[in-house]
């Protein structure tokens, strides 16, 4: 299988949700389990969110892969900067929490002086506490992800990330967090024009 690539048929696209690539990916990812072999792994540090191209899994205008989590999340020419709170991934078999997701938009530059883009990533990681026995070969349900606790699974080591480019650019957001609509920001640019004079 080539890189960025799948096996599925004409017409099937690559889209989980929260839940499936936490449960059907991640933990068998961290619990050393048979896992399908579409997802690869990418040292994030190397690749800025265009580089990934080619390299992530590419599910229309996403891309997805695993990397090893860390606190320092710079790359060649920016660096990963987290937004908002994290949201709890919860399994909708037996309503449990299994993971968190956090958001991070892409600034171009150095720290803290960066220029924001329009890249965003949502990266996934497991809970603690709520692994299962990695030998159960289970994990299509979170019930299977916790109480016992295999040494070999891997929670605190891998997440897995979804990438993609907003379409509303890199203006969409206020300093406050408050993201303006594509509409929104026709409509500014529309006053604007009311302060160009146009000739006769």
């Amino acid at each position: 299988m080539g890189e960025g690539t799948t096996n599925l048929p004409p017409g099937f696209h690559f889209f989980p949700s929260d839940e499936e690539l936490v449960i059907h990916f991640l933990y068998r990812k961290a619990a050393h389990l048979p896992c399908h072999p579409i997802i690869p792994t990418i040292e994030l540090h190397y690749c800025d969110p265009w580089d990934l191209n080619g390299k992530a899994l590419q599910g229309g205008n996403y891309w997805y892969f695993f990397t090893h989590r860390a606190q320092n999340r710079e790359t060649a020419n920016g660096y990963w900067k987290p937004i908002g709170v994290e949201e709890c991934i919860t399994s909708s078999s037996d309503h449990n929490d299994v993971g968190l997701k956090k958001t991070l938009i892409f600034y171009v530059g150095e720290p803290p002086e960066g220029i924001k883009t329009n890249w965003i990533m949502h990266e996934y990681h497991l809970l603690d506490g709520v692994l299962g026995n990695a030998s159960s070969g289970g994990g299509g349900s979170s019930r299977s992800l916790k109480k016992r606790r295999s040494p070999r699974i891997e929670s605190n080591k891998w997440v897995i990330c979804r990438v993609y480019e907003s379409s509303c650019g890199s203006q969409g957001f206020h300093d406050e967090g408050m993201e303006l609509s594509c509409l929104d920001e026709v409509f500014l640019s529309l006053d604007d024009l009311d302060e160009v004079s146009l000739p006769n």
